[in-house]
Order: C-alpha cells, then sequence, then structure tokens
C-alpha cells in the first residue's frame, strides 16, 4: 500500500510540514522506498494487467514469487513483461494460461 504523498507546505504548518518531510527523507535512507505491492496473475487467461499510476513507460518492474506457484511460473520461463503492453499507468505481464489462482508476487516498481 503507498504512503500518502507529502502535502505542500500550505496545507500544513511549516514546522508540521519540515517534520513530515524529515521523517520521509529518513525513510528513504532506511530503504523504505514504499516501490509497490501484491500482485496474482489472472486465472485461465494467457496475461495479466498490473495497474498502478507510478509505472510508466520507462519503469523497472521486479516480481518477487510469494508461493510456489508464482516460483514455478518463473521457473518455466514462461513469464515476462511486455514492451508492447507498457504503458504509464499499467504493464502487461504474459504469462502460462492455467487454472492456477495462487500465482502471487511482491511487486517492485522502480523510475
Amino acid at each position: 500500500m503507498p504512503k500518502p504523498a507529502i502535502p505542500t507546505a500550505g496545507a500544513l504548518g511549516s514546522i508540521e510540514w519540515l517534520l513530515k518531510l524529515a521523517r520521509r527523507v529518513n525513510e528513504l535512507l532506511q530503504g523504505k522506498l514504499n516501490p509497490g505491492g501484491l500482485f496474482t496473475l489472472t486465472a485461465s487467461v494467457g496475461s495479466s494487467t498490473l495497474t498502478d499510476s507510478r509505472i510508466s513507460v520507462e519503469s523497472t518492474v521486479a516480481l518477487t514469487p510469494t508461493t510456489a506457484n508464482a516460483a514455478a511460473e518463473i521457473g518455466n520461463g514462461t513469464l515476462y513483461l511486455s514492451e508492447t503492453g507498457r504503458v504509464n499507468g499499467s504493464i502487461v505481464i504474459t504469462h502460462a494460461n492455467n487454472a492456477q489462482t495462487d500465482r502471487t508476487f511482491r511487486v517492485s516498481i522502480l523510475g
């Protein structure tokens, strides 16, 4: 779940705004980048669309399997991110067409 954006300075008092900004910068320095969430491949089709406002045509999207069937999908060599299905706000993930409903991945979106 993405963290909310820091409001503009006018929405808060100056000291409160600076404190929120400092906390967020400290989180970034500790590796808390807020890059993604969970995504499950759609069953019984050959592709799934990951929709997220943080995705751009230049984004790197990494998928880390969280279930055995998700890991097997990577091991089978059938999972890839479609370059033609990449637009601002979403990306098409091509995968095997099967009835498994637990091919779940942790998603990281950078850039």
